[in-house]
C-alpha cells in the first residue's frame, strides 16, 4: 500500500533510539525526507547514516533539548530550512522516571511536566505556521497506554501523559478547519531501551529480576509477548500519512490488546 509519503517533510523528536528511531526509519522507507533530533548528536548522526545507507533518502540531524523553548524554536527554523517546509511533526520525548507517589521528590514533578507536556506545547506552537502551509499536515504525539490505564510504578507518566492526549484532542477540534490532523499513539510494553530501564526499576522495587518482570509483562498481553519497535512504527507512520487522511483526534493503543478498557 502506498501511504502517499514520498517527498513528505517530517520532523521526529527524541529519535536517537527506541520508538522515535524506528519511526524515523520507517518514514524514510516510505520516501519521506526526515529530520531527527535529540540531545545526543553523535547517536543521531550514526542513526542517520544507517537510514540513508538503507533508503537513500535524506536524513538531517539537529541536537535539541525539547524542554528548552529557544532550542525548539531553533530546531524548527533549521528543519524548515533543511526540508523547505514541514508536513509532519512527531512529538516524542524520553519518558518520566519510574517511581511511586511517595518516592518521587517534588522537583521530579515539574521536570516531568516540562519534559512530557510543555515540550509538546512548545513544539506545536513553533510548528503551526509551517504546518498551516502544508496540504497534508499531521501531528502525532507518542504517549503511552498509561493515559488510559495506569501502569505500575509510573506515577508521573500516569498523571501527566493524559494531558498530552487532551491537548491533541483539543487541537484536532481547533485546527481541523486548517487541514491539520492531530492524533496520539499509545504504545504498550515494547522492546526498547526505555522498557529495559523500566523492567530494571520494577525488579528493584519487587525484589525480582528484569527477566522475571519482562515475563510478567508479556503474560499480561493477550498476544503473549512484548511488541517490537517496528510494529509500533508501522502504525505511527500510517497515522501520519495521507492514507489516514480522515483519522483525526484519536488516541490509538498499540499494545497487543493489553488494555482492559473498550474506549
Amino acid at each position: 500500500m502506498d501511504l502517499g509519503l514520498r517527498g513528505a517533510r517530517v520532523l521526529v523528536t527524541a529519535a536517537s533510539q527506541g520508538l522515535g528511531a524506528a519511526t524515523a526509519r520507517q518514514f524514510s522507507r516510505e520516501g519521506a525526507q526526515v529530520v531527527i533530533c535529540s540531545r545526543r548528536l553523535a547517536a543521531l548522526q550514526e542513526l542517520a547514516s544507517s537510514i540513508v545507507q538503507e533508503t537513500g533518502n535524506p536524513v538531517f540531524t539537529f541536537a535539541c533539548d525539547v524542554t528548552q523553548p529557544q532550542q525548539v524554536e531553533r530546531l524548527l527554523a533549521n528543519t524548515v530550512t533543511a526540508l523547505g517546509g514541514l508536513d509532519v511533526l512527531v512529538i516524542n520525548a524520553g519518558g518520566p522516571p519510574a517511581g511511586t507517589f511517595e518516592t518521587l521528590a517534588g522537583e521530579a514533578w515539574q521536570a516531568a511536566v516540562d519534559l512530557t507536556l510543555m515540550s509538546a506545547v512548545t513544539l506545536v506552537r513553533a510548528a503551526l505556521p509551517h504546518l498551516k502551509a502544508s496540504p497534508r499536515a499531521s501531528v502525532l504525539a507518542i504517549t503511552s497506554v498509561s493515559t488510559k490505564q495506569p501502569v505500575e510504578n509510573l506515577t508521573l507518566s500516569n498523571a501527566i501523559r493524559p494531558a498530552v492526549v487532551g491537548l491533541m484532542k483539543t487541537l484536532s477540534l481547533e485546527m481541523g478547519q486548517d487541514g491539520i490532523r492531530f492524533n496520539s499513539i499509545l504504545p504498550g510494553v515494547t522492546e526498547t531501551e526505555r522498557v529495559n530501564d523500566l523492567m530494571q526499576a520494577r525488579a528493584s522495587k519487587n525484589a525480582t529480576t528484569p527477566d522475571e518482570e519482562r515475563a510478567k509483562a508479556a503474560q499480561a498481553v493477550p498476544l503473549g509477548r512484548l511488541g517490537t519497535a517496528q510494529e509500533f512504527a508501522n502504525v505511527a507512520v500510517f497515522l501520519c500519512s495521507p492514507a489516514a487522511s480522515y483519522v483525526n483526534g484519536v488516541a490509538l493503543a498499540v499494545d497487543g490488546g493489553a488494555m482492559k478498557g473498550t474506549w
